[in-house]
């Protein structure tokens, strides 16, 4: 049973037992009757992490702990966010808690990429630091042995530089390149006549340090995103996720959302895929492995080897800091700090022009794939993410977003148009907090008007229904983004 194609959200049957239960998403019922008053919020919509919320709309907005943390537990907060805020040292070295640093990586702290836990941003020209930015590197699967390794690794590395540009490096260790970005222009016109200009970008990797890429190389850069509600998404039951997914599309609404399937490198198998751009990591604590291993080139129990190739011998005679260099009881702190990083308040939910952008949120089918509210699953061990219901604006699957946002590399189950819808709260806080308003994986979008300009694929019909907007309401859609 499903909803009908105008209708944001999927009504959904799950057989549970001997019974069938009816699974409502969000406003499905009163949706489907008809019944949705847009002249007034719904209760609690500004309340977008539940009882973590923070009422913040300073700079620090994206930094604070979740209101309902205890005062027993923030203490722990606070050690991660000292070792995610904190400079990584090479080894060996005094503060022997935070070395371990490279030999090859592309920055020295967390907070550097993920700016005030924050969203990063592009380079705005050749020499601009691309800090906040990293470059993921493969090639196609063609041998048996590459087609095996996929269901581990997602991809296949180039064989010199490996499966991240890393361009930074210790004494003694060339880096593997510079990242160079150029752009290129074009117009939309809207239906009333009004203008917006796109730029695209094209990024080439300059003074490469250990030779050519292979000649089938595929690039995908990747922005920082922001650290917030993260624990809040983690706690979303995994039964939730499936019911959104319409991978065959039944419905015939045009959209086609999947869980990506990846590796756990803790539990050996595979599972659900819901952090990364492409839902590529399927928790946390595995994230965040992840990050220190191939951003920080720091290892760890999940990600025990540096990234460094056979061509990269100065790499591999590096001296390590350990084994692994991060610890357990630093990576549950960092883990922590992630998982409890809040999500404000939404803003100016009883503004009219507000409220008449969220009708037309929902009208032109935005709410698809960005669903405004969920519930987290009981959580004994997570007091703070247990049994909220939040607001995030996301169902965390893989959609194809066209051929003009596409990286054409896979990762997992992605294919080089997929992208995993990312989650909107505290979206209208980026200048505040970032000082910046570019969105999209590569940063290409400087606002929100051109970020849904470039949305293409299962998203075509809600950005050409946004052209077609009058302007007073496509100003209420952006005012209502804003707000959140």
């Amino acid at each position: 049973m499903s909803a009908s194609i105008k209708h944001p959200f999927k009504i959904l049957l799950a057989v549970a037992g001997a019974g069938t239960v009816l699974a409502v998403t969000g406003l499905a019922i009163a949706m489907a009757t008809g019944s949705v008053d847009y002249s007034i919020p719904e209760p609690h919509e500004h309340l977008s992490g539940g009882k973590t919320t923070v009422f913040n709309q300073s700079r620090n907005a994206f930094s604070l702990p979740s209101a309902n943390m205890p005062v027993s537990r923030r203490l722990d907060f606070s050690v991660g966010n000292s070792f995610f805020r904190n400079l990584w040292v090479m080894a060996p070295a005094s503060t022997d808690a935070r070395d371990g640093l490279g030999p090859l990586f592309n920055t020295n702290g967390c907070q550097n990429c993920h700016i005030k836990d924050g969203r990063g941003h592009a380079p705005a020209g050749p020499d601009d630091n691309a800090v906040s930015m990293l470059i993921r590197l493969s090639i196609p699967a063609v041998t048996a042995a590459h087609k095996a390794q996929l269901k581990t690794d997602g991809s296949i590395p180039d064989p010199v530089y490996g499966g991240q540009l890393q361009d930074f490096s210790l004494t003694g260790v060339a880096p593997e390149g510079k990242i160079q970005v150029t752009y290129s222009y074009q117009t939309v016109t809207f239906a009333n006549g009004d203008t917006a200009e796109l730029r695209k970008p094209s990024f080439t990797i300059e003074d490469k340090g250990y030779g050519e890429f292979h000649p089938d190389i595929m690039f995908s850069p990747r922005v920082a995103p922001p650290m917030i509600g993260l624990g809040l998404l983690e706690a979303i039951p995994e039964h939730t996720l499936q019911a959104y997914a319409d991978p065959d599309d039944r419905n015939n609404d045009g959209i086609s959302g999947r869980l990506n399937q990846v590796w756990d490198a803790e539990k050996q198998t595979t599972t659900s895929g819901r952090f990364g751009w492409k839902a590529g990591q399927p928790n946390l604590r595995q994230q965040n492995a992840a990050a220190f291993n191939g951003d920080l080139g720091i290892t760890s129990s999940l990600f025990q080897k540096d990234h460094c190739t056979s061509s990269q011998q100065d790499c591999l005679s590096s001296i390590n800091g350990g084994d692994p260099e991060l610890s357990e009881e630093i990576l549950n702190f960092v883990t922590f700090y992630s998982r409890n990083l809040a999500v404000p308040a939404r803003r100016n939910v009883d503004v009219p022009e507000v409220l008449r952008g969220k009708q037309l949120f929902n009208d032109v089918q935005c709410a698809a794939c960005h669903i405004p509210q969920t519930t987290t699953a009981q959580l004994t061990d997570q007091p703070e993410q247990s049994g909220q219901t939040i607001w995030p604006y996301t169902d965390l699957l893989l959609h194809d977003m066209g051929e003009e946002l596409a990286d054409n590399r896979p990762e997992f189950l992605a294919t080089g148009q997929e992208w995993r819808t990312p989650p909107l709260w505290g979206i209208g806080l980026t200048k505040t907090v970032n000082g910046h308003t570019e969105f999209l994986h590569d940063g290409r979008a400087r606002n929100l008007t051109e970020a849904i300009l470039w949305h293409g694929g299962e998203a075509e019909q809600s950005r050409e229904h946004f052209v077609a907007m009058p302007r007073h309401d496509r100003r209420a859609l952006l005012a209502f983004l804003e707000s959140l």
